[in-house]
């Protein structure tokens, strides 16, 4: 049988190839799945998709007209997909619910430590062979504190990373994490987590309850010179309010891998194309302001989990087993 992989990279294509070898073939393609791309998929029982894939009403129709039974996604988020939909249709949906959490854990400080020490301004300066100092001068972390949302395997990487630079630590979640606080944290609401923080790292998964989390009311609470650091789902935070902040001159430093309307945008190159979203155009302007592509995840750790965790759930659907990686039941073929 011949598998389907949308929005394949060029780095992850050898990885996919190896770990589906002696199981099945996979056809890996760059382009991502949507309503343009869906009729692709005509004819493949088994397609796998990716975080920017595009599973609404319409793609999952055409994936059950055109014989799809299994959608395995490469992503523990699965905001991008209608479950109900999918069940309707008899579609069984597939994710990975877990990979290397030091992956996002390390590359959400890694953002911390570049806009707190100005890295991309040093960096450019001396391309240009400007060794100022002039507007480079950041903080030590040590002593100060720091507010982690959400306290899961990820958020408990970040705060043992935090631990180490000897930070003291809040919490917010729905349940402690006995790890955390272990290692000192303190759980607070949100509201003082927000005004008491240093730096702030977002760690929850994207839900009805949790879109924008971090809005206008949350932002003017965070301190004027705060650190902002999101590499979990961009719809966690009101871009537009934070665009409005950093208009004030809020802020030491807001560290974003995650937009909330990176689809269609991210892991594409559109270097020669006029970028019509106007709010994501001005918050690169900032200064302070450092964005990546959803790469956070991009490690060979992190990857090779999610495909080999991807090849267990399609040979799990063919076995007619079920794991914690179905969000939609198996349902009998027709």
């Amino acid at each position: 049988m011949e598998i389907l992989a949308f929005g394949v990279q060029s780095d992850e294509k050898p990885l996919m190839e190896k770990a589906f070898a002696g199981h099945h073939e996979v056809r890996c393609l760059d382009v991502f799945l949507n309503e343009d791309t869906a009729p692709i998929a005509a004819g493949y029982e088994i397609i796998s998709t990716s975080v920017n894939a595009t599973l609404n009403n319409h793609v999952l129709q055409t994936l059950a007209a055109g014989g799809t039974h299994l959608i395995a996604q490469r992503s523990t988020g699965f905001n991008n997909i209608d479950l109900e939909v999918a069940e309707r249709l008899g579609l069984t949906v597939a994710r990975v619910s877990y990979y290397s959490p030091y992956s996002v854990a390390e590359f959400a400080w890694t953002l911390a430590m570049a806009v707190n020490r100005r890295i991309v301004r040093a960096s450019n300066r001396t391309r240009d062979f400007d060794f100022r100092l002039d507007g480079l001068m950041g903080r030590d972390l040590r002593g100060r504190t720091v507010g982690v949302l959400g306290t899961g395997k990820i958020g408990e990487a970040f705060t043992r990373i935090a631990h180490g630079f000897g930070m003291k630590l809040l919490g917010w979640d729905i349940a402690e994490n006995p790890a955390c606080v272990d290692l000192g944290m303190k759980y607070v609401d949100k509201e003082r987590l927000l005004t008491e923080a240093d730096l702030i790292s977002l760690h929850v998964p994207l839900l009805p309850a949790t879109e924008h989390i971090v809005g206008s009311a949350a932002l003017r609470t965070m301190k004027d010179d705060a650190i902002l650091v999101n590499s979990s789902r961009g719809g966690l935070i009101d871009t537009k309010a934070l665009v409005s902040e950093l208009r004030e001159g809020r802020f030491t430093g807001v560290g974003l891998d995650v937009y909330e309307a990176e689809a269609g945008l991210f892991f594409l190159d559109k270097s020669l194309d006029v970028v019509e979203d106007d709010t994501l155009a001005r918050l690169v302007t900032f200064p302070n302001v450092l964005v990546t592509s959803h790469q956070a995840y991009y490690t060979v750790d992190a990857v090779s989990q999610i495909i080999e965790t991807t090849v267990a759930n399609v040979l799990d659907y063919q076995a007619g087993r079920r794991s914690e990686n179905v969000l939609v039941p198996f349902a009998p073929k027709s």
